[in-house]
């Protein structure tokens, strides 16, 4: 059963994070749901979410075999910003570990330094705010370890790759038919 990480904090995009979350449940995966403040967290259109634990130093230094970033503004500037989230990214991209980032979200990747001659997509409002070079328009991207959505609208598309590359096809495939994608 692969373990994920999926940090969260104010601002971040409701369609994102919570089907991210619920597609990799659906197929078996661990998620940790770890919250960068305590208490309920307001996403972009004011809904309101509960974490299962704090982004602490414990939580980062934990094993993951994916960590997957929501978008949305201001919480992607939110998860860019936050140190010890990047120097985990940094080690999980040195382990040869996955990486993902959907909409705004790729850019703490790319302030990570790890987007560096990478294929890559994100939401088009962001995409002149990269400084490894400019992002593709396909609605999901994968290169090396790293995989890449565009925006909400391809968020269920983004997810179900997420099982394919950690569960395999034949799980896709069951989460698919369950979700009658």
């Amino acid at each position: 059963m692969a373990k994920i990480l999926v940090p969260l904090c104010d601002g971040f995009e409701e369609i994102e994070g919570i089907t991210v979350i619920d597609v990799l449940r659906r197929a078996g995966c661990e998620v940790v749901v770890a919250g960068v403040t305590d208490g309920p967290l307001s996403a972009t259109r004011k809904t309101r979410h509960l974490t299962d634990t704090l982004l602490t130093d414990a939580v980062l230094n934990a094993a993951y075999d994916a960590i997957v970033l929501p978008g949305g503004r201001p919480g992607a500037d939110t998860l860019a910003a936050h140190q010890g989230l990047r120097a985990r990214m940094q080690k999980q991209h040195a382990d040869g570990l996955w990486l993902a980032a959907i909409c705004a979200a790729p850019l703490a990747l790319d302030k990570a330094g790890l987007l560096g001659g990478k294929r890559f997509t994100c939401h088009p409002a962001a995409a002149q705010e990269f400084v490894t070079g400019p992002p593709l328009s396909g609605r999901v991207v994968v290169d090396g370890k790293i995989v890449t959505g565009q925006a909400a609208g391809s968020a269920m598309e983004f997810s179900l790759k997420l099982v394919e590359l950690l569960c395999g096809s034949e799980k896709k495939n069951e989460v698919e038919k369950g979700l009658l994608f």
